[in-house]
């Protein structure tokens, strides 16, 4: 045994499994149940009120949690110094667990706070849609391990992606943070990405990856999303429920260390009709026994609380003996471990069962180093995280991941545009970012082109500011008035059109009236007039097919790829510049 080493679980000569039974029998059952919560933490003093009401993170630690998953950050340094308080304050406790701080992608344009953080200190790469439209698994696995590389100097160690869901159901909300349509595309960049990740094998120097929405959180009645109760029922009238399983069986053969199941329940389909964290066919029948995986299943966050469809009857207590009894391991954004543990005192659950999952949250502890080198490097995180390199890199990847959908046979719109003496009128792009290479004007009748930048439409839901707010659903059409408006200027001018893709928008009114037409999957200004000006090449192809009306999008089956009639571009579709 190592000389600095009590316990033998402290002692790094011994195997992962040999620490982890030695320290698993030393733990009390209030420590094992601990484990098995993941709730939201604030980064702020550990004795500041919780986020969204929950309690603080020093209610958290005495309740023996020791997960975390973290929203917003002001610096990179400003989070290693509060893991490192976090990480001295827990192991100046009895057997001093180390804790596990874990993040949603913030790498990107996304912002929700349920699923997706701005990049903020990180460096910014397009949404995984981008990298699907670039299709290069080696880009996908340099982006991984820019992120590995930015997490660990911040002291995040899972990662609540890939989300490899696939986008058959159009107005899905979640779309932007898949890799599109095609299964079989999504299974070799979600391979690609978790092995950014991880590395072979999970260890000291990885990022432990979770995929998610387990079996496939695409196929969503009507793409409503199931965080809220009108979104709850996930259905397959094409009867291809494992077309949605390649993706997930490509990354357990990669070794991911993680799976979430989804919010979603599904109907019709012969499985229990409640949300997949509460059902058994789904995480022990076929994720464990099926496909054989024996890894970590965390549930989406708050189940038991609040997102707990097809079980809402149940009592907290009773969702809690569902899920185990299903087969999951830790209760995501949950915090009420002393339930747990009332349910083992009164013999409702045994202990070999908590024993289960401590095991398996424990080895991954271990497996990423965190009893041997808990503590970060303060000073060296803000020159790692966001270094020039990788925002140059990121900077790229948007602009290649830009697609030429059209292109003008010619005149002043034909792209790339001719740099230095055009006058353009523009919308979503500044002076400053068109710099010397055009002169921005006020008016399209002043200008030779038109440049306007748009978003992909959708319908407002919700308060503003709620979290059904942030959810980019409903129709696909943009709304007729903005389709005159911008008619009105391609009348005036030959213009040329960008829209950022989050969901596979209709663009029927505008390919009609557009010179040129492209879109991007998040591109800032900067990477989007490189590709304007030729000074970078759009390399993208389409990941998903752009349907033509929404009334082939109400027709289409949503777990059925390729499915709405007379697609106006199908995926793959992609035009390149000459010469």
């Amino acid at each position: 045994m190592s000389t600095d080493a009590r316990f033998p679980y402290q002692d790094p000569t011994l195997t992962v499994d040999q620490r982890v039974e030695d320290l698993l029998s030393r733990l009390p059952l209030e420590d094992k149940a601990g484990l098995m919560f993941h709730p939201l933490g604030n980064t702020a003093a550990l004795d500041e009120p919780g986020l969204f009401g929950m309690p603080s993170m020093a209610t958290f630690l005495e309740r023996r949690i020791n997960h975390f998953n973290i929203l917003w950050t002001s610096s990179a340094r400003d989070l290693a110094a509060w893991h490192n308080h976090l990480q001295r304050t827990v192991l100046e406790r009895p057997l001093g667990i180390p804790v596990t701080i874990s993040s949603d992608p913030r790498h990107s344009f996304t912002d929700n706070p349920a699923t997706a953080l701005m990049a903020g200190p990180f460096s910014q790469w397009p949404e995984p849609l981008g990298f699907a439209a670039v299709g290069s698994p080696e880009l996908v696995r340099r982006w991984a391990d820019t992120v590995r590389r930015e997490y660990l100097a911040v002291g995040i160690r899972v990662a609540l992606h890939p989300q490899i869901d696939l986008a058959t159901e159009p107005r899905w909300a979640r779309i932007s943070t898949t890799f599109g349509e095609d299964a079989d595309l999504t299974s070799e960049l979600a391979v690609a990405y978790v092995r950014g990740l991880q590395g072979e094998e999970v260890g000291a120097e990885s990022v432990s990856a979770m995929a998610k929405h387990f079996p496939g959180g695409g196929p969503q009645l009507n793409g409503e999303d199931p965080h809220f109760p009108y979104g709850r029922e996930q259905v397959y009238p094409g009867d291809n429920f494992d077309y949605h399983l390649k993706p997930f069986k490509a990354v357990i053969d990669a070794g991911v260390a993680q799976m979430m199941p989804y919010y979603g329940m599904p109907v019709g389909t012969g499985h229990e009709e409640v949300g997949f964290g509460f059902n058994k066919g789904i995480i022990t029948d076929l994720l464990r026994r099926r496909l054989g995986y024996d890894g970590i299943v965390c549930t989406d966050w708050a189940i038991l609380a609040d997102k707990c469809w097809g079980v809402e009857e149940l009592s907290y207590e009773e969702r809690m003996l569902k899920s185990l009894a299903a087969g999951v391991d830790q209760f995501g954004g949950e915090f009420r471990p002393q339930v747990l543990v009332d349910l083992v005192r009164g013999g409702k659950v045994t202990e070999q069962r908590v024993d289960d999952s401590a095991r398996r949250l424990l080895r991954e502890k271990f497996r990423l180093g965190l009893f041997d080198r808990p503590y970060l490097d303060e000073a060296a995180a803000d020159a790692l995280v966001g270094a020039a390199e990788a925002r140059a890199e990121g900077l790229a990847a948007q602009a290649a991941a830009s697609v030429l959908l059209t292109n003008a046979a010619g005149g002043p719109a034909r792209l790339p545009l001719a740099p230095g003496g055009l006058k353009v009128y523009a919308e979503g792009l500044s002076a400053e970012a068109l710099g010397e290479r055009a002169t921005l004007v006020a008016t399209p009748e002043e200008a030779d082109v038109a440049v306007l930048r748009l978003v992909a439409p959708f319908e407002p839901r919700g308060e503003a500011g709620s979290l059904e707010s942030f959810f980019r659903a409903g129709s696909l059409d943009f709304p007729a008035e903005e389709t005159e408006r911008v008619r009105r200027i391609c009348d005036a001018v030959p213009t040329v059109i960008d829209v950022y893709l989050d969901r596979p928008a209709i663009l029927t009114g505008l390919a009609g009236c557009a010179a040129s037409l492209t879109v991007n999957f998040g591109a800032a200004e900067s990477a989007f007039v490189k590709v304007l000006f030729g000074e970078e090449r759009p390399q993208g192809s389409l990941p998903f097919d752009l349907p033509s009306s929404m009334a082939a999008v109400e027709a289409s089956r949503s777990d059925v790829p390729f499915d709405t009639a007379d697609p106006l571009f199908r995926f793959g579709h992609g035009l390149r510049y000459e010469g």
